[in-house]
């Protein structure tokens, strides 16, 4: 059987383009499964899969431990809120005391970034990032990829525009080394505030007007403002930033095409999308849930065979 090349999912960048299309391959028979009237399998039946949330998540932690209850696995939940965390516990301490309850699988969302580098490094367990700061999200990267390769039948020269907050997205960063692995054409458009120093060194085209990136790409990936990442006002206010940047239903009228909308969620509704486009034929959001749980099946599924 084919196999990943790394024991670890901690970000894009560390895989390669075969790894990505072995999760694809993977996922295309989950996603079979999970659309069965029975939708478990005994693939993980006898792994142990520990969920550390030392950050607030809903959808993404969700869909690890239905994706992970699909598989059979059994599942330990923390949620540093209610932990040791809260008495000084350092992560080592909290992780290592996990592990003596001999949990295989670390699936793992920390504020600092490289925090699931550092874990790989010092414990003896496969270690999934399920978003670390402001630096990778790769299972998001993965479902949308996939989600985009499902409706067009290829990723390659795609043109993809990620619009929004990109300085603080570990989304758009994951998207982009995964999007351009593939062979994508990746564009970030967005207020020059919101943009990050390196972004030349990332190979992408910037976009300072909305309506040259939309009549550009075929999809559009709109994220949201992360204002709980933001030290200080990076533009005038919420209402301005909407007005410029903002995508309603006239907006994509005014297209000279058809594009696809995307959005990793949490929806700020009437900011970065308004309902009408968010729940209109042109989203691919709801297909973008669905299939995160196959991609994170595969995920779990994979790196579960390299524990033997």
């Amino acid at each position: 059987m084919d196999s990943l090349s790394v024991n670890h999912l901690l970000g894009i960048k560390y895989l390669k383009r075969n790894d990505i299309e072995l999760i694809f391959k993977t996922a295309d028979n989950f996603k079979k499964i999970i659309n069965q009237p029975i939708k478990k399998v005994p693939s993980l039946r006898d792994v142990t899969i520990a969920n550390l949330f030392f950050e607030n998540s809903t959808r993404t932690k969700l869909s690890f431990e239905i994706a992970e209850k699909r598989l059979s696995a059994d599942v330990l939940n923390f949620s540093s809120a209610a932990s040791s965390v809260k008495k000084g516990e350092t992560l080592l301490d909290t992780v290592n005391n996990i592990l003596a309850m001999k949990v295989d699988l670390v699936v793992m969302r920390h504020p600092n970034p490289g925090a699931s580098v550092f874990l790989s490094r010092n414990i003896d367990a496969s270690i999934i990032n399920a978003g670390d700061g402001t630096h990778e999200h790769p299972t998001q990267a993965l479902l949308d990829a996939y989600s985009i390769r499902e409706k067009y039948g290829e990723v390659s020269d795609k043109n993809i525009v990620i619009i929004g907050d990109i300085l603080h997205s570990r989304v758009a960063l994951s998207n982009i080394y995964c999007l351009k692995m593939l062979g994508a054409n990746v564009s970030v458009c967005g207020p020059m505030t919101l943009m990050p120093k390196y972004l030349d060194d990332l190979g992408v085209n910037y976009f300072s007007n909305l309506k040259e990136a939309l009549n550009w790409c075929d999809i559009a990936n709109v994220l949201r403002i992360q204002l709980e990442r933001q030290d200080v006002q990076l533009f005038p206010s919420l209402r301005e930033y909407s007005n410029v940047y903002g995508i309603n239903y006239a907006v994509l009228e005014k297209l000279n095409k058809e594009i696809t909308i995307m959005h990793p969620g949490p929806i700020n509704r009437g900011v970065e999308l308004t309902s009408d486009v968010a729940d209109s034929s042109h989203s691919l959001i709801l297909d973008q849930v669905e299939n995160g749980v196959a991609i994170r099946m595969a995920v779990l599924f994979l790196l579960s065979n390299k524990l033997n």
